[in-house]
């Protein structure tokens, strides 16, 4: 480090981050929520960078300088007038790769947040918000990982605004994970470059009434506020079942049924004391038919955000893998 910085605030940093869900059908780039699916970063300083992966879903993650976590954390110490070159980077995700489920999010999110704990949090949470939005092009992902909860959010290019609240108590997710990933890139470009003024209106009409649904606990209103024009029409021929399982999903006890973020996965919206076998036979029935194998998962809105854990050396569980530092069942912020 250089005169300019400070010892670090401890040996080793670990933070856990949830994945996220964006769009939620007629929210096209601007709400996200955070769901129980979670990855780890931990950061140590080091003599040399060295990049440790452990357990699944992290297939073809660099284990050099060119690695994301420790580019997005040298962002960090720029902006913070630090230097600390070198890194033992630790990594740990249950959020599968390019599934719709913000996986490049949270690891962006984990890095900065992981990177701004170990110089003594020299940044603002707004600050890491406009970094990982600038990094990631939209907010909806991003801040629902760093907000945790909902979040409705609008970005221009220039600035990220986010606006966070909870979402109803009784909200659980039913995620159909495909066997196949589906890029980002490849499911924007299906989208047409205009829309009719109509199909606009329609969704602006329902994103608002999403928004106030999820707000004000109004689920009875979900079915016909996750309806959109925008995105879903046109992903839908890129993944095989999905029409069916988002116009039939209502029928057998759910809420309403959306394509996470860019997809491939499905998110089947229920209540807590829904017909849990139903749905999932029914999903699963949908999928099958349509030649897809896909993992059935029951996730909860995560209304806590990333989980911190500053370590010195002298800790019983410095040398703890980062999941058994910070437990996927830790529901609130851990600090020493």
């Amino acid at each position: 480090m250089t005169e300019k910085a400070t010892r670090p605030a401890a040996d080793r940093v670990v933070v856990r981050v949830p994945a996220s869900t964006a769009n939620l059908g007629p929210g096209f780039d601007s709400l996200g929520m955070a769901l129980s699916l979670y990855a780890w970063v931990d950061l140590a300083p080091a003599e040399r960078t060295v990049v440790t992966l452990h357990g699944d879903h992290l297939e073809g993650v660099a284990r050099d300088k060119s690695n994301l976590i420790y580019e997005v954390a040298q962002s960090v110490f720029a902006k913070a007038g630090v230097e600390l070159p070198e890194l033992a980077i630790g990594i740990r995700s249950d959020i599968p790769l390019t599934r719709g489920l913000g996986s490049s999010a949270s690891a962006i999110v984990g890095a900065l947040v992981a990177a701004n704990a170990l110089i003594g949090e020299r940044l603002t949470q707004d600050e890491l918000f406009q970094m990982a939005t600038a990094l990631e092009k939209h907010p909806d992902n991003v801040g629902a990982s760093i907000y945790g909860g909902m979040i409705a959010a609008a970005w221009d290019g220039h600035r990220a605004e986010a606006v966070r609240f909870d979402p109803p108590a009784a909200l659980r997710f039913l995620a159909a994970i495909p066997a196949f990933e589906l890029a980002t890139k490849s499911a924007r470009g299906v989208l047409p470059r205009q829309v009719a003024r109509e199909d606009a209106v329609f969704n602006v009409a329902h994103s608002s009434l999403l928004t106030a649904a999820l707000a004000t606990g109004r689920l009875d209103v979900l079915r016909h506020a996750l309806r959109d024009k925008l995105h879903q029409p046109y992903r839908a021929p890129l993944i095989p079942g999905m029409e069916r399982v988002l116009r039939e999903a209502p029928e057998h006890g759910a809420l309403g049924a959306v394509l996470s973020g860019a997809g491939p996965t499905l998110l089947a919206l229920a209540e807590a004391n829904a017909d849990v076998q139903g749905l999932e036979s029914f999903v699963r029935e949908a999928l099958a038919e349509a030649g897809v194998q896909a993992e059935l998962r029951w996730l909860i809105p995560d209304l806590t955000g990333p989980l911190v854990r500053l370590l010195q050396a002298g800790d019983a569980d410095f040398a703890s893998a980062p999941d058994a530092v910070l437990s996927s069942r830790i529901g609130t912020e851990v600090r020493p």
